[in-house]
């Protein structure tokens, strides 16, 4: 069975940004790129600046991912949610492309007939377990994430062990903003695993500005560093066109 490779730029974050590029424009590129953007608002029990929460909704919405708010004590469950729903939501986006040219016109997965939509979304389920899976996560260290890092060492963790149960193959890689040396700095090359995160987060601090498209814009820069790997799963056509 041929599978392809999802990316994804996952952004844990709680404010806004202040410092370099537009993010929503650096997720816009990301997108083009094949790459989706997906956020995470980790927002604390106090109001939270609606600038900031309006920023990661149009954030994820420019990248073609999921952008959700959350109470640092939901992350953990969140990130899982978030990240499997992002990788349904691109492999349906593949699945309609095939559809439509094999049957040469704009049908699309919820305009079949129920019994063929049932077979066709069973096709998305099992490559969400067996597809090649990148994740790039993007953690803001920014001053008031300074509570909220522990919770997100958890979540990471979690993160990995969930996705490690799928029978494809997995990579992460993690990147803080602002590093302390530069405004993005990678925390970890690419890694099947998260188990490293312990030891690393205990040595992290928070503060400086918000360089939340700089960020976004690194995170690009690594997946294009592995493009002599495996492409990107629209270029598997004979799968699709063999198995709907």
């Amino acid at each position: 069975m041929k599978t392809g490779t999802i990316k994804q730029i996952l952004l844990l974050t709680d404010g806004c940004s202040n410092h370099g590029e537009d993010p929503v424009a650096m997720a816009a590129l990301a997108a083009e790129q094949g790459i989706t953007v997906n956020v995470i608002g980790i927002v604390g029990r106090e109001t939270e600046n609606p600038r900031g929460l309006e920023e990661i909704d149009h954030i994820a919405l420019s990248g073609g991912g999921i952008s959700q708010i959350v109470y640092k004590t939901q992350l953990s469950h969140t990130v899982q949610m978030v990240t499997r729903q992002a990788m349904t939501q691109t492999l349906q986006g593949v699945v309609n492309q095939q559809l439509k040219k094999i049957l040469s016109s704009d049908v699309e997965i919820e305009s079949l007939p129920p019994e063929k939509r049932g077979e066709v979304m069973e096709v998305v389920e099992e490559l969400g377990e067996t597809s090649n899976l990148e994740v790039l996560i993007l953690v803001d260290m920014s001053a008031s994430m300074q509570d909220k890092l522990p919770t997100v060492k958890e979540a990471l963790l979690d993160l990995s062990l969930s996705m490690n149960a799928r029978m494809g193959n997995n990579l992460f890689s993690l990147y803080i903003f602002p590093g302390k040396r530069k405004e993005v700095e990678q925390l970890l090359d690419w890694t099947p695993k998260l188990e490293s995160l312990t030891s690393l987060f205990s040595k992290l601090s928070t503060g400086g500005l918000t360089p939340t498209g700089p960020a976004i814009r690194e995170a690009i820069s690594q997946f294009k560093q592995k493009r002599n790997e495996k492409g990107w799963l629209p270029h598997d056509d004979e799968y699709f066109e063999e198995s709907i």
